[in-house]
């Protein structure tokens, strides 16, 4: 009997077909509402974008003022140490320091002594019989150093117009009626 039923023919069912999800619409079908809380949170987080977007743009021009204050604080204090440092370089010039010598009485000489401390003994020419500078730094043989020359002081009583009234080759004449033009025909 198993090889009559493999041999017989077999009934097929026919196959169903699958339903139809689609359909015609034949009323009015109920839109869905909105949902509210979606909507807030878009909006909400538009705003809180706007504002973070706001805040930044805030402090960063903030720190661009400060940047600035700082660059123009940091050259006037390079201004001031360049002044200094040209300060310190007439004060510690050579031409100062004999003035200053000269000033307190010290006199150039030619040959130099020395002490030698582990007996007091005085090496050296010891008379000054040597040569001495007919140098002095604050006579007649003194070298100008514009580092050295103390700046012009402005006096009050000093009007500008007369100043400009003086007859100077390195200004501009003054002009009181305009300036000046040919005279045409």
């Amino acid at each position: 009997m198993s090889v009559l039923d493999a041999l017989a023919p077999q009934r097929v069912e026919p196959a169903r077909k699958p339903e139809r999800r689609l359909r015609a619409v034949t009323g009015r079908v109920a839109r869905r509402r909105p949902r509210l809380a979606g909507a807030v949170l878009a909006v909400g987080g538009a705003l809180a974008i706007g504002a973070a977007q706001m805040a930044i743009s805030l402090a960063s021009t903030q720190d661009a003022f400060v940047l600035a204050g700082l660059n123009v604080q940091q050259h006037e204090l390079t201004l001031q140490k360049q002044a200094l440092e040209d300060e310190l370089a007439g004060v510690s010039s050579p031409q100062a320091l004999a003035a200053k010598a000269d000033a307190m009485g010290l006199v150039v000489v030619g040959s130099p002594s020395y002490l030698r401390l582990s007996d007091a003994t005085v090496l050296g020419d010891r008379a000054g019989t040597g040569w001495i500078s007919t140098v002095t730094p604050n006579g007649s043989t003194r070298v100008g150093n514009a580092l050295l020359a103390p700046p012009p002081s402005e006096t009050p009583a000093e009007a500008p117009e007369e100043t400009a009234t003086q007859e100077d080759p390195d200004r501009p004449p003054v002009l009181t009626d305009g300036l000046p033009s040919p005279t045409t025909r």
